[in-house]
């Protein structure tokens, strides 16, 4: 089977069923645009159920990231294990765990469960103390990309991580992240933001031999802040509901996209995409008189949710 067409959904379990179940290590974000909130949100919008497991808080607003707290690691452990041992998990997804104590749990609970498609997403950690980082960056290449399917990150990001030592005068390619990335045993990589001409972005799902999908995407004229978390979320879930890659790659690209497009500023920060945007109400005044009509065009909107999804 091609490996662009790879599904996660076992055979026993259709996924008209129930929703598919998406384990997710990440950090609290007080502000609502990234973190486990981001997570949470897109993975139900997408028709799959979260299931959170808290490492750590920011203290941060919508415009920066003043500190982080890291949770234990026993503390990590035990909340996955807990949930191990009650619910049947199709994707592991790990976004940013605060330290490599916190890494070194998530990669013991994956070694466990290693039938289980681990999804990793590595954020911008510029905003951390520079030894910090390497520590964790350090860390996050011994332990969880070993055991990582498809690793998500920003063209930059990623290349300042895995190709520090860059040379070409032209900018890596994402073959080129994608074959760094499975030096350490990883086997398709999604990396997003590569910056193209008249205000374009591309966004690459590749593997170290070819370019399975791209999509492009005109530049929003906005900082946004979340939105790898929400396009990892969304990926992952789609996986779990039994998409295969390329379709989970370019449904979760579109609901990106969607949300952008409806983000918002809460505060005096950043713009927080709405991950819900399928669930605004019509301004149309004729709806307001029948309650109980069903919105044709919100169901339009809907068209990104894999099949038997409970919204």
């Amino acid at each position: 089977m091609p490996p662009a067409t790879i599904s996660l959904v076992a055979e026993d379990q259709p996924r008209t069923t129930r929703p598919a179940c998406v384990m997710v290590f990440n950090s609290n974000d007080p502000s609502g645009g990234a973190g486990l909130a981001a997570d949470v949100t897109a993975i139900a919008s997408v028709g799959a159920h979260a299931l959170p497991i808290l490492t750590g808080a920011y203290a941060r607003d919508s415009a920066e990231i003043f500190s982080h707290f890291a949770l234990d690691e026993d503390a990590v452990a035990e909340q996955a294990r807990a949930v191990f041992e009650d619910v049947q998990v199709q994707v592991i997804k790990v976004g940013f765990v605060g330290s490599p104590e916190n890494l070194s749990a998530v990669a013991s609970i994956a070694c466990d469960y290693a039938n289980i498609p681990l999804i990793a997403f590595m954020p911008d950690l510029s905003w951390w103390d520079e030894i910090q980082i390497d520590l964790y960056l350090d860390a996050f290449k011994e332990l969880i990309l070993p055991q990582t399917m498809v690793l998500a990150g920003n063209h930059s990001t990623l290349w300042r991580w895995l190709l520090p030592d860059w040379s070409a005068a032209r900018p890596p390619s994402a073959r080129d992240i994608a074959d760094a990335a499975n030096a350490y045993g990883v086997p398709y990589t999604l990396v997003t933001g590569i910056a193209l001409t008249d205000q374009f972005v591309d966004n690459v799902l590749a593997s170290p031999h070819a370019v399975l999908c791209s999509e492009k995407f005109e530049r929003f004229d906005a900082v946004f802040c979340g939105a790898g978390d929400t396009l990892s979320a969304a990926f992952a879930a789609l996986l779990a509901s039994g998409d295969d890659m390329s379709e989970a790659f370019t449904e979760a690209l579109s609901y990106l996209d969607r949300c952008l497009e409806g983000g918002f500023r809460p505060g005096m920060g950043n713009v927080i995409p709405d991950r819900l945007f399928w669930a605004q109400t019509d301004d149309d005044p004729a709806a307001e008189t029948d309650p109980t009509a069903v919105d044709s065009s919100l169901i339009s909107t809907l068209d990104f949710t894999p099949n038997g999804t409970q919204h």
